[in-house]
């Protein structure tokens, strides 16, 4: 019995070992085909020839970046949706590419960054077209026109200039041409995050101006009347602002004009803008 019994030990150590021979060559296989979805993946890659509005059109989406922060071209209403003047001219221009608006927000010293890694096809928020942008980047046609100026607290009596801002505390966002303005002018730059905060800023008395958009400006007094602020100073020209892409999209850039170009015959984009600003803005 003995003897049987060490034979049948045998012959179950066996069977084991063979067993686990089996489930290494399966782990083996299950290696072999792991690379099968990354070569699925490959096979859904935009083609090399797809151009960029082909692509656009083929994901069913266009990817925007905006702030959400920076009324009224883009903010979060008091139900928290994603509205602003931008983001409803985003949307527009987006329903006639024939796709759906995916909006990404993130705050305005990292929106061109955002841009360079690729995380949207376009930019909608207020971005005004200066010729070191347009260096590196692409510009739709311009759909507004804006003014800088110079915000102070109501009760300030030393700045009416923006030659007055020599030596003072100017809340500026730091890659915005608006800050670009106070530093020529030899302001100490206190970096913000965007319009609401340097006026949070300006009225806590922790700066003393701020150069900002005119038309962000009139909308605030129209939302807060009673805000403690005044314009003191204006630039002249108009700042012309347009949609942003990478270079090398020219069939999305000719798309988005046509959109654009759809929307004023309309009469869409007066509609938007005398709803944000009372008037035309894109003169």
């Amino acid at each position: 019995m003995k003897k049987l019994s060490l034979t049948l030990v045998l012959l179950l150590t066996m069977v084991a070992v063979a067993a686990c021979g089996s489930n290494n060559n399966n782990s083996a296989a299950t290696g072999g085909n792991a690379a099968e979805p990354t070569a699925a993946a490959g096979n859904n890659a935009a083609p090399a020839e797809q151009n960029s509005l082909e692509a656009v059109k083929a994901s069913g989406k266009l990817r925007i970046g905006t702030e959400g922060t920076y009324a009224p071209f883009t903010f979060h209403d008091a139900n928290g949706k994603l509205t602003g003047f931008d983001v409803e001219i985003a949307e527009e221009v987006t329903k006639r590419l024939g796709v759906e608006p995916e909006f990404i927000e993130t705050q305005w010293d990292g929106i061109f960054a955002g841009m360079d890694a690729g995380r949207f096809d376009t930019i909608f928020n207020e971005v005004s077209i200066t010729d070191e942008r347009k260096e590196k980047y692409d510009f739709s046609d311009p759909y507004i026109v804006s003014k800088a100026v110079l915000i102070v607290p109501e009760d300030n009596q030393d700045i009416k200039t923006f030659a007055d801002l020599k030596g003072k505390k100017a809340g500026q966002s730091l890659t915005s041409n608006l800050g670009q303005i106070a530093i020529d002018n030899g302001a100490e730059i206190v970096s913000t995050e965007g319009f609401n905060q340097a006026i949070d800023l300006l009225t806590s008395g922790r700066i003393d101006a701020t150069v900002n958009d005119g038309l962000s400006f009139l909308d605030l007094k129209k939302q807060k009347p009673d805000i403690k602020i005044k314009q003191v100073d204006e630039i002249a020209e108009g700042s012309h602002s347009a949609a942003v892409f990478l270079k090398g999209n020219d069939e999305l850039v000719q798309a988005v004009n046509e959109a654009l170009a759809a929307i004023h015959s309309d009469g869409t984009y007066l509609k938007i803008s005398e709803k944000y600003f009372g008037a035309d803005v894109s003169k």
